[in-house]
């Protein structure tokens, strides 16, 4: 059975734009991170003139993602920026709290491993994802 939706008014579909943006910038910084991450070993041989160029691309596509999410946020209705600006408070100190003594047990040898950054960023997307999950069906 084929349900019809109503029509999106101004608002929605504002935020619907505003999201997809959001989306495809973030993707592109990944993509940026990946190719720096594995450009210099597999696509250039640790050509330092490309690895620059890589540097400045990935620089520039995550201001461009900055400069969306902030576009992002400026959309939102008051209750949807307090569950974001509550989400980003949490991830903020969840980070800080974390991440500096995973640094210095990497750097006084107490793990096996060395504390990679990327460890701290999946850290702190998972930390935002379930904070703002959690803050959503809070208000709901």
């Amino acid at each position: 059975m084929n349900q019809l939706k109503p029509p999106e008014n101004g608002y929605e579909s504002r935020t619907r734009a505003n999201v997809i943006r959001l989306f495809r910038w973030s993707g592109a910084w990944g993509g940026t991170c990946a190719l720096l991450a594995f450009g210099p070993k597999f696509l250039w041989n640790r050509a330092l003139v490309f690895t620059l160029l890589a540097v400045g691309l990935n620089v520039y596509v995550g201001i461009r993602a900055i400069v969306a999410n902030k576009k992002y946020f400026e959309e939102l209705d008051d209750l949807q920026r307090k569950v974001h600006l509550n989400s980003l408070a949490i991830t903020v100190g969840v980070a800080m709290i974390a991440g500096v003594p995973y640094s210095l047990m990497d750097s006084y040898h107490v793990i096996p491993f060395h504390a990679d950054i990327s460890h701290l960023v999946v850290l702190m997307g998972l930390t935002y994802a379930a904070s703002n999950l959690y803050g959503t069906r809070r208000y709901r």
